[in-house]
């Protein structure tokens, strides 16, 4: 991606003779590089040709990061070389010319640093190199910090009064965030009778299968399943079993193929211990085929240490204490507290609930992607009070609403006598937020000249009030949410290059309610329980119909629309049963085409189809009771924004 900036608002981080490894064929290109980066003080190593002599250059000395071409000398590629790095977690940047967008999708899956498009020039290159250096060493540190806790975590369960089958729960509920699981295998290499597996049903809820268990599942004798456990291929090298190396599994070992094809297994990973008594395997299995990264084996490869004790206390030990009191410490709590406001239980939502649960205890960034109406806020408020500035604000700035000309004092505040009107001094939302989080609703609506301050204070951590003489040090962690697609914004010049991978530190992306048909029923349970507490109703029940026509509707408007039309529905409702819904834009009946396809409409037309309807029903009313804001419960001014961004003429409804 290549972006031109033609101000010089950028303050480039010191490099402090960092050191740059230039992966190029093209000698010239790569020399035009060398002296971009020497002339700004970077060290450059070094200009390599072709993937071996890279490899080989690596073994001696690391480089702090690396440029790597896509297309190189010999059969193997800049992104055969990028997966090799990022195994030894070295940080590494594409150049690239006119590849194909399959290329670049493959490209994108190994998680560069960013894109440097050829020609490049100066200022792409130092911005590039500079965010690149910024998200490394983040990416370090968390890393770093979520070793640390995890260890914590286990060490706490290991030494706690918890019996093995209870440790072990809470140690797979732990593991989960780290290393994404269906279904978790815990034994010793040589007593399948003892195997425990963990089955997981949704986000929290785990069943417990023990040898008496399985054989129920699978119709088999216990001994049976032993006899099978003794003649099949035994495992006992950590390693990723996907592609041909779990077909090869799959087809040599007679008990593994039950657990794969019992449990819709499609790739696993085990991580063999050695205890006391022998070999003890942990192996974690999943329904994805390409979930497990050589990440998850390098990290459990670091617990082997806090695993082989846990083992060893838990297990070993429990059996031989005969009634002896254990020490006790506090065990962690595994529940879903901090996700109270947040509803659903199907593989989307758990993937987003699990990426919640990571990322909360840290200071990492997070940029929440997702349709309007998908709960982006409800994801921002669960990682803030899951988070150890709990205690502390969550400020919540909606970005469509901010004035223009108010924008640098609302967010920064103001000095008294600053400008005309400023009688007296006022505090802003970052100052507001000061060790605690601010949260950026709609990030890809502000302008282009506020996020140049907004990159200021992400950078130096720090504010200037309008008219202030002194910037004010602040603490906040910054997470900001947007329904447009960031990297479009950004080619169009609408979006900073350099601001967008500040905040793309940790993307979380929340499934549209059509891709979770599945949460439907708890969703609208959950709406009419509390519209009826809100209103002193009786609860209607729906009738089987009308939840078929819930799931099989579009949801442009998602959560938020079916929040609404439950409302309606109950106040239009005679009864106790709700027997009939009315959908805008619902499908026809006997296979007949639906009245709108949404499916081949961009995010801004569906909102805008949603909203042109809701006035329409409003009559043009916008503010006030039963007027279009109240109904799609927004503010009347976050209303008329969007009605003047997506050019609806509010006279034609009146």
């Amino acid at each position: 991606m290549n972006v031109a900036f033609n101000d010089e608002s950028i303050k480039l981080s010191p490099n402090l003779k960092k050191k740059i490894l230039i992966v190029e064929d093209q000698f010239i290109e790569a020399h035009d590089l060398q002296l971009i980066l020497e002339k700004a003080n970077y060290e450059v190593m070094g200009i390599m040709r072709s993937v071996a002599q890279v490899l080989e250059f690596i073994e001696i000395e690391m480089p702090d990061l690396v440029f790597v071409d896509i297309f190189l000398k010999g059969k193997e590629t800049g992104i055969d070389l990028a997966k090799i790095l990022k195994e030894k977690h070295i940080g590494f940047i594409y150049l690239s010319a006119n590849s194909s967008k399959s290329i670049l999708e493959e490209a994108k899956k190994t998680q560069p640093y960013g894109f440097i498009v050829k020609p490049f020039r100066d200022q792409d290159v130092l911005i590039t190199l500079d965010i690149a250096c910024f998200r490394h060493e983040n990416g370090l540190e968390t890393q770093m910090l979520q070793e640390k806790i995890l260890e914590k975590n286990i060490n706490e369960i290991t030494f706690s009064s918890l019996k093995w089958e209870q440790a072990l729960l809470q140690l797979g509920k732990t593991l989960q965030t780290y290393i994404p699981f269906d279904y978790m295998e815990a034994r010793f290499i040589n007593d399948f009778s003892n195997s425990i597996g963990l089955l997981r049903r949704n986000f929290d809820n785990y069943e417990m299968i023990n040898i008496d268990k399985f054989s129920k599942i699978l119709n088999f004798k216990k001994e049976e399943l032993i006899d099978l456990y003794t003649r099949s291929l035994k495992l006992e090298t950590a390693r990723i079993y996907q592609g041909d190396s779990f077909a090869k599994v799959n087809q040599d070992s007679a008990i593994k193929r039950l657990v794969l094809h019992t449990f819709g297994i499609k790739t696993f990973i085990i991580l063999p211990l050695i205890v006391e008594d022998g070999i003890f395997n942990f192996l974690f299995y999943s329904r994805s085929y390409d979930i497990y990264v050589e990440e998850h084996l390098t990290l459990l490869m670091k617990l082997q240490n806090v695993l082989t004790k846990f083992v060893s206390e838990m297990y070993i030990t429990d059996k031989k204490l005969d009634g002896k009191e254990k020490i006790i410490f506090n065990v962690p709590k595994n529940s879903r507290q901090g996700f109270e406001s947040m509803i659903g239980n199907s593989k989307k939502m758990i993937a987003v609930f699990d990426s919640i649960q990571r990322v909360a205890p840290f200071e990492t960034s997070v940029l929440i992607l997702g349709e309007s109406g998908t709960g982006k806020e409800k994801v921002a408020q669960s990682i803030h009070s899951l988070s150890s500035r709990k205690d502390k604000p969550l400020v919540i700035i909606n970005c469509t609403t901010i004035p223009e000309n108010l924008a640098e004092s609302l967010l920064f505040g103001h000095e008294k006598g600053a400008f005309t009107g400023a009688a007296d001094k006022r505090i802003g939302k970052f100052e507001m937020a000061d060790g605690g989080t601010i949260f950026l609703d709609e990030i890809g609506e502000m302008p282009i000249d506020l996020q140049v301050k907004l990159l200021r204070v992400l950078q130096e951590k720090e504010i200037e009030r309008v008219g202030g003489r002194s910037p004010i040090k602040i603490d906040v962690r910054i997470i900001a949410a947007t329904n447009r697609n960031l990297e479009e914004e950004v080619a169009a010049g609408r979006f900073r290059l350099d601001l967008y991978y500040r905040l793309y530190v940790f993307p979380i992306l929340i499934p549209a309610l059509r891709e979770r048909t599945e949460d439907i029923p708890i969703l609208a349970s959950h709406f009419i329980n509390l519209f009826s507490e809100k209103t002193g109703l009786k609860a209607p029940l729906l009738h089987e119909t009308v939840l078929q026509q819930l799931q099989f509707y579009e949801w442009p408007g998602n959560i938020r629309e079916l929040e609404h039309v439950i409302e309606r529905s109950i106040l239009m409702s005679d009864g106790n049963v709700i027997k009939e819904i009315q959908l805008p834009f619902a499908k026809k009946h006997d296979g007949e085409e639906k009245q709108q396809e949404f499916t081949i409409k961009s995010i801004h037309d569906n909102e805008r189809d949603y909203i042109i309807y809701i006035l329409k029903r409003c009559k043009g009313k916008i503010s006030g009771m039963g007027g279009a804001a109240e109904i799609l419960n927004i503010p009347s001014s976050t209303l008329n924004s969007k009605i003047k961004k997506l050019g609806i003429k509010i006279k034609h409804f009146l």
